[in-house]
């Protein structure tokens, strides 16, 4: 606290005073003029010099004693504090600073006490929500095993009909599986297992997994590396839901688009780094949605176009790669496609999620 912030705040009892001072020379002034005495100049300077030097002695004494605390109150409002740090303000002097710090110390309690109910009622939120897509999950896999069954027997419009369930299965799949990766992201750091993954294999293993949706919008998946296998430092369950993500954006905004389609996936190996591009023919992204395009729950133009669009997709995407330490980058041309990188640092680029 700064000495002129002290004087700023006893401003009014300092002109109190000097006004007192002032009233009291001057009856002092007027009774013994009454009494045709005469006081010198020098007596009332006199006079008022000593009471401003007990003045002085009085701010000076008491701006020693509330420096302490008033520091202390500087530190917890630098924005540079912890919230505990609270509980380590001490060194009141005055009932008004004493009464402050206790006021204080039982507002952070109320506030942790409240916190911690917060945290529970989020837990059991989130366990609920997790057993519910499970158990959701055995349903929509049941759906997905008759419905091949029934194509394998079925005939003429019974077989497309089975088509637009199957469709619709995996949209809802797609679905839950994210509503799974976003309860889990609360506690990411408890899923978290980073090993070397073989992502030339891990790429092709995703692309497996959407072929039925490839065939289906005329789609063509190729891969295209100049290596047999890259290696990377990652969590390989984290880095298939991302790829998954963004094979399921690609596939779904290049329906739209007539004709037969490339999705052209490639992956490289710099300087120990490895980048993945996956680039499709679809409708593309404006442009001036770009900026936005990891926002939660933001779909732009193209959610018009396209349904199903919800906006979290690449949102999620976003998250795990900036909890990995990932880069993921978009470029798009409306109308003619979008590639979208995702960049694996080297081991030693992975930061530390306590740090």
């Amino acid at each position: 606290m700064r000495f002129r912030h002290f004087l700023a705040d006893r401003l009014g009892y300092i002109v109190l005073y000097m006004a007192n001072l002032l009233l009291v020379l001057l009856v002092v002034w007027l009774d013994l003029l009454g009494q045709n005495v005469s006081i010198s100049r020098e007596t009332v300077i006199y006079a008022a010099v000593l009471s401003l030097v007990g003045l002085g002695v009085y701010l000076t004494i008491d701006y020693i004693r509330s420096r302490p605390f008033h520091r202390q109150i500087d530190v917890l409002t630098s924005g540079e504090a912890a919230i505990d740090d609270v509980l380590m303000l001490q060194g009141a002097a005055t009932r008004e600073q004493r009464a402050t710090q206790q006021l204080v110390i039982d507002n952070y309690m109320k506030y942790m006490e409240r916190l911690e109910q917060y945290k529970q009622q989020q837990d059991l939120h989130q366990t609920f929500v997790r057993q519910w897509v499970h158990q959701m999950k055995t349903p929509v896999s049941v759906i997905d095993l008759l419905v091949q069954q029934g194509e394998r027997t079925g005939t003429g419009e019974a077989k497309e009909l089975l088509t637009s369930v199957q469709e619709e299965n995996e949209k809802l799949a797609h679905g839950l599986d994210m509503m799974l990766h976003t309860a889990r992201l609360e506690k990411f750091e408890f899923d978290l297992h980073i090993k070397r993954v073989e992502m030339v294999h891990t790429v092709r293993g995703v692309i497996n997994e959407h072929k039925k949706a490839c065939i289906r919008y005329r789609l063509f998946p190729k891969i295209e590396t100049d290596a047999e296998t890259i290696w990377s430092e990652t969590d390989e369950k984290w880095i298939v839901f991302i790829l998954h993500q963004l094979m399921t954006n690609a596939i779904k905004y290049s329906k739209p688009k007539e004709g037969t389609k490339t999705l052209l996936v490639s992956l490289a190996e710099e300087r120990g780094e490895c980048r993945i591009s996956i680039r499709d023919e679809g409708i593309g992204i404006a442009g001036h949605d770009l900026p936005r395009i990891f926002d939660p729950f933001f779909t732009g133009e193209n959610g018009r176009r396209v349904a199903e669009s919800t906006g979290m997709g690449l949102y999620l995407a976003k998250q795990v790669c900036l909890r990995l330490g990932h880069r993921l980058e978009v470029s798009s041309v409306l109308g003619e496609g979008t590639v979208v990188t995702l960049t694996i640092p080297r081991a030693d680029g992975i930061h530390t999620l306590d740090g």
